[in-house]
């Protein structure tokens, strides 16, 4: 095969790689705040579900992206509550409760778009989405071009979010008390710091980034709502967190070791390959999911006290 045709296929895997993984870079950085503090959010595919429908249908009847966008952190902030209220006050099973969110997200999101949308004569539903950031001379670059500068702001933010949330996390007294609830919350509310306050708002935290990563599916990626259109996301980014060590960089690592596998996917499919059926094609991100759940299942670091109500 020429060399030339291989760096095109390589750079266009590397290229989609960042923008596919950037739902997952999302969700994942947001759930090692949450379970850092103790509470391990199951409800991430739900509330991506949930966070993507209110971006989309904030962003239709305004017009304005940026108004669905903060459709969505609101979101993220009402379902992080609730998450909370369950998990950290009522102290009820964690695992449960993001089983119930799960299902609801997915419930919730599909009749409110088959109720709002699907029922209604709207000739389109696109929307616009939002727009690659433009970068002269170096969008020209060869290979190094399409990998690195044809992105939309809501990929670009993540350069910024990952060194923020490990230096949060590991350089300040709130990072200290986040990780002290999660590791030994009895310690933690004998020197005076509320274990519930911190928790609810490292899920708050969690939920917000989660719905975030739901709201870049329909403004930047896609230019709609799809029923389910997370198709597994959440697990992912949840896998993504153990994988990646509870740590910023270590999961926003395992996102785009998951994202290689989503844009190697497309990319097979876009060549109409007859070698391989499309079904084990779209199974590979799961696939890969799986070994990497298996490859760490003895690995210590995680927060002594994760998934533990705390009785004071």
């Amino acid at each position: 095969m020429d060399v030339a045709v291989i760096l095109a296929f390589v750079s266009g895997i590397l290229a989609a790689t960042w923008r596919m993984a950037t739902p997952l870079i999302y969700a994942s950085v947001g759930e090692v705040f949450a379970e850092r503090s103790g509470v391990i959010n199951l409800g991430l595919e739900g509330i991506m579900l949930v966070g993507a429908f209110n971006a989309y249908t904030a962003a239709f009847y305004s017009g304005s992206l940026w108004l669905g966008l903060l459709a969505a952190l609101f979101t993220g902030v009402l379902l992080g509550l609730l998450f909370a209220f369950f998990t950290v006050t009522i102290k009820a099973n964690q695992i449960v409760v993001g089983t119930a969110f799960n299902l609801a997200g997915s419930g919730i999101s599909g009749f409110l778009f088959e109720s709002i949308f699907l029922k209604s004569n709207y000739s389109s539903l696109g929307i616009p989405t939002f727009n690659d950031l433009s970068f002269p001379f170096l969008t020209k670059i060869p290979y190094l071009g399409d990998i690195l500068f044809h992105y939309n702001i809501l990929v670009y933010i993540t350069v910024l979010l990952v060194p923020l949330a490990s230096f949060v996390l590991y350089k300040t007294a709130f990072g200290l008390a986040v990780r002290s609830v999660g590791a030994h919350p009895k310690a933690a509310d004998t020197m005076g710091i509320s274990v519930s306050r911190m928790r609810y708002i490292c899920v708050v935290i969690g939920s917000v980034l989660t719905a975030l990563g739901g709201a870049t599916l329909t403004l930047a990626f896609a230019n709609q709502f799809v029923e389910d259109m997370t198709s597994g996301r959440g697990f992912i980014a949840l896998a993504a967190v153990v994988f990646g060590g509870w740590t910023p960089w270590g999961a926003t690592a395992a996102s785009l070791l998951f994202g290689v596998f989503y844009a190697l996917q497309l990319r097979v499919q876009a060549m109409n390959s007859v070698l391989l059926p499309y079904q084990f094609l779209q199974v590979l991100p799961y696939v890969a999911t799986v070994l990497a759940l298996i490859s760490v299942r003895h690995r210590a670091g995680s927060p002594k006290a994760l998934g533990v109500p705390y009785r004071s």
